[in-house]
């Protein structure tokens, strides 16, 4: 089966699709013919080799977290899915390789019938993120929370699953994405300098939790929550020296040991209420580039302009 993965350090251009040995399901677990993968900003990350002191690489690095597709195959003691059916979900954190022709799947849901499968291919991941961050946060009815990054996958993501649990969300962006934000249910502002004073004027009352996903602006978004305790990150490896916490999911098994002290029970629940919410039209995935899986470099390329607005996903 075809494979995208890089066998070194580098651009966009090192990031290859191979032929492989197809996986099978454990159990557990399932196996589905891809009809849609996500591309995952953290992999160019990986790529790029700004993470080599933080997160260890062997080659070659199979990319890819979350797709959409067909099971195929069932693995021993797994109830409610069958050989036809429709669903998205996500690959274990250490294996990952869902940018291929098949993929092992550990959690999964239904498609919802109101996304394509750009859309329920690119998902997942930030289903899972998003929901793991405001459950730790605790963001519920009547809080304020700012998400920022908000134009972005996860970001994108995070406002509308927010917005359902009936919090206010005021979300940054660059001024040409304000409209698309409104239409997701927050109140845009500018990310920047003077950020503090514009949260302060959109919410005098104070925010109760920020939601970082873009990185880089953590002394101001400490100074919006009040609290670093009251800011969890996904996206700026410099947290624990402002005393905020860096989330990334660990899954039922693994240690901390082995994926870090930031690591937080993967939020696999948010799954199905991500199906629900699409079933009341409460929650869409806006998909910024869908690109066949053969342009995966492409695919990353647009990823590193940080430009994107939602999801970008590869097409098998």
């Amino acid at each position: 089966m075809r494979a995208v993965q890089f066998t070194e350090y580098g651009p966009a251009g090192v990031v290859h699709v191979t032929e492989v040995e197809a996986p099978h399901a454990g159990p557990g677990e399932i196996r589905i013919a891809v009809r849609a993968s996500g591309v995952s900003a953290g992999e160019t990350l990986i790529r790029s080799g700004r993470m080599r002191d933080i997160v260890p690489t062997a080659f070659p690095y199979r990319t890819g977290f979350d797709a959409a597709g067909v099971v195929d195959e069932v693995g021993d003691g797994v109830k409610g899915a069958g050989v036809g059916d429709e669903v998205f979900g996500m690959t274990a954190v250490t294996r990952r390789g869902a940018n291929a022709d098949h993929v092992v799947l550990t959690a999964w849901a239904p498609r919802p019938a109101a996304w394509s499968w750009a859309e329920a291919g690119g998902a997942a991941g930030a289903v899972e993120t998003s929901t793991r961050v405001l459950d730790r946060l605790a963001v519920g009815a009547g809080h304020t929370v700012l998400v920022q990054g908000a134009a972005g996958g996860v970001g994108t993501i995070a406002v509308q699953m927010a917005v359902a649990r009936g919090a206010a969300v005021i979300g940054t962006a660059s001024e040409r994405n304000h409209d698309f934000l409104r239409s997701l249910g927050a109140e845009p502002t500018a990310y920047g300098t003077g950020l503090a004073e514009r949260v302060r004027a959109l919410a005098p009352a104070g925010v109760d939790a920020v939601f970082d996903c873009a990185g880089g602006a953590l002394p101001d978004l400490i100074a919006v929550a009040g609290d670093p305790a009251r800011v969890v990150t996904i996206a700026d490896f410099r947290a624990a020296a402002h005393g905020v916490h860096m989330s990334h999911g660990a899954p039922a098994g693994e240690t901390r040991a082995a994926l870090g002290a930031s690591a937080d029970p993967q939020a696999v629940h948010g799954l199905q209420i991500a199906v629900a919410l699409a079933g009341e039209g409460r929650l869409r995935v806006p998909v910024a580039a869908a690109f066949p899986l053969a342009e995966a470099a492409a695919a990353h390329e647009l990823s590193e302009t940080r430009h994107a607005r939602g999801k970008i996903v590869l097409m098998h």
